[in-house]
């Protein structure tokens, strides 16, 4: 396909007095009308739609890119400029035979998503990162900050939760970590789910909080909106990044403010980073019980120091943040990544350290069963129940 034809399409697209729907059936009717318009509409019908339909992928969705994101089993696809297509199928980014073309190519489809999300991307302000209106979470970066790029990175959006049935078939969770993890969500006993990039931290939270009871109210903050719950009552904040005055911006702690303002029964942040992880413990601590969040943690251990990390800049001080912890956030769920997927290994507890150095993270429940503090989370969950 010519980029002399995609550009003559591309302008009476813009010249037509109603624009393009998102719709694809809609979407093609004005790519058909476009072609039409600019003299290149081949004499036949049928091959008029197939070229239509062609186009469609370049000029309305993703592009070449599209089928990839369609694909139900693919999580993530990366782009590095016109090296070559990614994709995570849930056993680490492999390679693709899908090629974009040149550097050029996968800047007009950057700039043309960019500017579909409502947001700017050239080179006064070369980096992005939006929501597509199909979910999908887009970033780009342009060069020259992208050195061989552009360097785009998708990661698709699930509109409904997994099940922890799915989730148990799938080996991410065992039966027994399942039944437990389902027993905290009754019990509305708050907890972090931690791990690295892509190990499954936002479809785990989203399975579990599905579980919640329908007469409950979530109020979820997120910084995009990820987090597809399978639940009546959910609701979702995202936050807004400066406009290109510097002016505008709305972030989580501010969201985590509001939601205490929404009657929530449960608040939820999507991705805990910053300021809001203050504001999400001082919650959890009068009595706004059953909240979660993610934390990008490279042990279950490492959490008391991340927290810190986050909280002590925003004037928290260290002995009060161990302070709320112990008294409300007692429960992590670790993933990794192994080479038999995405696995949660194990549910641990935080609890006071043996003196008033710290805080001691400790295994309730591995994929091999009880772990030193069952015995604790067992108690945590008799005295939500009792």
């Amino acid at each position: 396909m010519s980029l002399e034809l995609l550009d003559k399409v591309r302008r009476q697209l813009a010249a037509q007095s109603r624009p393009g729907s998102r719709d694809a059936a809609s979407g093609t009717a004005e790519i058909v009308r476009a072609l039409r318009a600019s003299g290149a509409a081949p004499p036949d019908q049928t091959s008029l739609l197939r070229l239509s339909e062609a186009l469609s992928g370049d000029l309305i969705g993703a592009g070449p890119l599209q089928p990839l994101l369609d694909d139900p089993a693919v999580t993530d696809v990366v782009v590095n400029g016109a090296g070559g297509v990614w994709a995570d199928r849930g056993d680490g980014l492999r390679r693709t035979d899908l090629r974009l073309g040149r550097a050029d190519t996968v800047r007009s489809l950057a700039c043309r998503l960019a500017a579909a999300a409502g947001r700017r991307l050239d080179a006064g302000s070369p980096y992005a990162d939006v929501r597509l209106p199909d979910g999908t979470r887009f970033h780009a970066v342009l060069p020259p900050i992208a050195t061989d790029g552009p360097y785009l990175s998708f990661r698709t959006h699930r509109s409904k939760a997994f099940t922890l049935t799915q989730l148990v078939e799938a080996d991410t969770l065992t039966a027994d970590m399942a039944d437990l993890l389902l027993r905290m969500i009754r019990a509305r006993l708050p907890f972090l789910v931690t791990g690295g990039t892509g190990c499954g931290k936002t479809t785990l939270l989203a399975s579990l909080l599905s579980n919640a009871p329908a007469d409950e109210r979530i109020v979820v903050v997120e910084d995009a909106a990820e987090l597809a719950l399978d639940h009546p009552h959910a609701l979702t904040l995202e936050s807004r990044p400066a406009n290109v005055e510097g002016a505008g911006a709305v972030d989580l702690a501010a969201l985590v403010r509001q939601a205490l303002r929404m009657r929530p029964d449960r608040i939820v942040v999507g991705e805990c980073r910053g300021a809001e992880v203050v504001e999400l413990l001082g919650a959890l601590n009068t009595g706004h019980e059953g909240g979660a969040g993610t934390l990008h943690c490279n042990t279950a251990a490492d959490v008391p120091a991340r927290l810190e990390a986050l909280a002590l800049p925003h004037g928290l001080p260290r002995a009060g943040l161990h302070a709320q912890l112990v008294a409300a956030l007692r429960v992590v769920v670790h993933l990794k990544r192994t080479g038999a997927g995405r696995q949660a290994t194990e549910i641990a507890v935080i609890d006071s350290g043996p003196s008033a150095a710290g805080l001691t993270v400790s295994a309730a429940w591995t994929r091999h069963g009880p772990g030193p503090s069952a015995g604790i989370l067992e108690r945590l969950l008799r005295e939500r129940t009792a």
